[in-house]
């Protein structure tokens, strides 16, 4: 098959750049906007791995005309006058990195939806980048997410005659400036609003089979958890970790946080403080599924209450972790 390389742009490649990469949003919270986003989302085989002659019809015929309204609802409860919380929050903490790393050429994208990674990186070519770093926020890694970074790079890469001098990051999630600033933020909530009876520590969920097949996922959300709970001074019994955001009917990853925290509120356990360290920029599972559905369902279980706290964003000790970890693995140090 004759394949069509995109030109080498004329440009000396002699700049480092930064990609940071996010998940992905749908460009309205509308059902038609929804299911275009969860179709590109729900055909990446890292993410459902199921033969696509048995995949595609189910996705297709039932998932998506039944899913979309429900899930664009949901988005439209959480859209804010600059868009989605998800992509607006990363272009804020995209820029304050930039701002952090003079002479780095920073962009974002993401994974699913736009700005798409092969449009981005084709943009900083253009501008003479030949070493790029790609950090996905994620930071544990799981071959559903960091992976499908890995992967989306690597396609466009197949088309360039000139390819940049590529660093990928695996993941950050035992950094001690990001244990640090996710630790402190805790503390902050807990300055302003008192400290709660509980605090729980939810990650986004995966199948159990991923595991099995290898993902280090969950050793890696247990170590982050750990790291904070250290952090923060707290033993065992003072904090708890659970998987949020399950989808379809296989086992995913345990203790469910939405069974948890119905269990919890039927034992009346009180006030309950939930951080979720697997999310860089708070999007729907934090903002919807944890600060509304799961803390409406704690209450009406019997819980006194549920304070979300909110992901690390563009604040700056976040910007600091990303822009030091960048100038480390790019070298810029000293």
């Amino acid at each position: 098959m004759h394949t069509a390389f995109h030109p080498a742009p004329a440009t000396p490649a002699d700049r480092d750049g930064l990609l940071l990469v996010n998940l992905g949003t749908p460009e309205a919270p509308t059902p038609a906007a929804v299911r275009r986003y969860l179709a590109e989302f729900l055909h990446d085989h890292r993410v459902v791995d199921l033969t696509r002659w048995l995949w595609c019809p189910l996705l297709h015929g039932v998932i998506l005309p039944l899913r979309a309204p429900r899930v664009a609802k949901a988005y439209a409860g959480i859209w804010t006058e600059a868009g989605s919380p998800l992509l607006a929050g990363t272009r804020r903490l995209g820029q304050a990195v930039a701002d952090a790393l003079p002479g780095v050429e920073v962009r974002v994208a993401m994974r699913y939806g736009q700005p798409a990674i092969g449009a981005v990186m084709r943009e900083m070519a253009a501008v003479g980048v030949g070493r790029l770093l790609v950090l996905p926020l994620y930071p544990q890694y799981s071959a559903s997410t960091s992976a499908s970074v890995h992967d989306a790079v690597m396609r466009e890469l197949l088309r360039w005659r000139r390819q940049p001098a590529l660093h990928l990051v695996q993941d950050y999630h035992r950094d001690p400036a990001w244990v640090a600033a996710v630790a402190d933020s805790v503390r902050a909530h807990w300055a302003t609003h008192g400290r709660g009876d509980r605090l729980l520590m939810s990650f986004h969920g995966i199948p159990q089979r991923f595991v099995r097949g290898g993902d280090p996922y969950p050793v890696q959300c247990e170590a982050s958890a750990r790291a904070i709970a250290a952090a923060l001074g707290l033993a065992e019994g003072e904090w708890w970790l659970t998987y949020q955001s399950r989808f379809g009917r296989e086992p995913w990853l345990q203790p469910y946080t939405d069974q948890t925290l119905e269990q919890w509120g039927r034992e009346r356990a009180g006030t309950l403080d939930v951080v979720c360290p697997g999310f860089a920029i708070d999007c729907l599972e934090t903002l919807e599924e944890i600060a509304k559905e799961n803390a409406h369902a704690y209450v009406e279980a019997g819980g006194t209450a549920l304070r979300y706290v909110p992901c690390l964003n563009d604040g700056p000790a976040h910007v600091a972790a990303l822009a030091a970890l960048a100038r480390r693995t790019l070298g810029l140090e000293g």
